[in-house]
């Protein structure tokens, strides 16, 4: 029949929603599986209930709002700030006692190396007279210049003792004959002057000169040791009446039948001679030492010009000459 053999005033048929096979498919699955379901089975342990889940439209991700910290409180700031300070003020007051150890350790280096107590003349502790230099070749002189002023000091040593013999032999000569009275007053006078005036006037220029490296002081050593190796030459040679024992004063006393005497005399001739050989010797090596060094007279000057300029003895007596003549000056006007 055809479409139109409906009568379209006729009941409609009751039509049940739940008979949809849609929806029977699922409602009978679901109850099949609540069906077999035992609670009380062991095996249902790692079974498990399949969920339908209906699909849904995709929603859009949710960021997080971000948790700020909480702000730190006055209080803790300030405390905070203060331990900080604390900290730093242990640590300079660390500082400070560690820089104070070490100023203080430095000063008594320098203490121990600059102030010495002199040693020379050595003195025993009871004599009141003091020893008034320092003198220390190991650790004053550099030691290429230790063994040649050694050399020096112990030239000077023998000066000292010959010229001690020197005065034995004038007073035997003086003994077996009065007439040399004079001789042995003028040995006195040259042991009492000669032998400090070597050791301030060429010794210690000398020394000082291998100390310091100071070109002044080699030519005030080359200046006085010149004139003490003519000094030498004139006493080995022994003229009369100049207070010497050298070779002709020697022959003279052997001459006059003094055996002894002439022997002592000979013996001290022996040795200026010896000094006036070894001082030639020395001041060779010293002048080729100073050649070594490249000194010249120019800085010998400059060193001489500063010496008297810095000297404050010299500057207050410069001044003080000035001021007197400025004076004198305005009163004569």
């Amino acid at each position: 029949m055809s479409a139109f053999d409906t009568n379209p005033f006729a009941d409609p048929v009751d039509v049940n929603p739940f008979q949809d096979p849609s929806v029977t498919q699922l409602t009978n699955a679901s109850q099949s599986g609540l069906a077999e379901f035992n609670p009380f089975s062991e095996t249902n342990a790692a079974t498990t209930v399949p969920a339908a889940q209906a699909p849904g439209p995709s929603q859009p991700a949710v960021l997080q709002p971000s948790v700020e910290p909480a702000q730190p409180t006055p209080q803790a700031v300030a405390a905070a700030a203060q331990a900080g300070l604390l900290r730093q003020q242990e640590e300079l007051d660390r500082k400070a006692a560690e820089l104070e150890r070490k100023e203080r350790e430095l000063q008594n280096t320098v203490a121990s190396l600059h102030v010495r107590e002199n040693n020379w003349p050595p003195l025993p502790s009871w004599c009141p007279v003091k020893p008034c230099f320092y003198q220390d070749f190991s650790t004053e002189i550099p030691a290429d210049y230790q063994r040649i002023c050694k050399m020096l000091y112990y030239l000077w040593m023998l000066h000292s003792v010959t010229l001690f013999l020197n005065l034995l032999a004038c007073l035997a000569q003086f003994t077996g004959n009065a007439a040399h009275g004079v001789d042995f007053g003028l040995s006195i006078l040259w042991f009492v002057i000669f032998t400090p005036c070597a050791f301030l006037c060429w010794y210690r220029p000398i020394y000082k000169a291998f100390r310091s490296d100071n070109s002044f002081s080699f030519f005030v050593f080359f200046f006085v040791f010149f004139c003490q190796i003519g000094i030498y030459f004139i006493q080995m040679i022994g003229l009369p009446d100049l207070g010497t024992s050298g070779w002709i004063a020697a022959l003279s006393t052997l001459k006059q039948g003094s055996l002894a005497v002439s022997v002592i005399m000979m013996v001290v001739a022996g040795f200026f001679t010896l000094c006036a050989g070894l001082s030639l010797f020395l001041l060779q090596r010293v002048h080729s030492f100073y050649r070594r060094t490249g000194a010249s007279f120019q800085q010998a000057q400059e060193e001489f010009s500063q010496g008297i300029f810095s000297n404050r003895t010299f500057r207050s007596a410069a001044s003080s000459a000035a001021s007197s003549a400025a004076q004198g000056a305005f009163q004569g006007n």
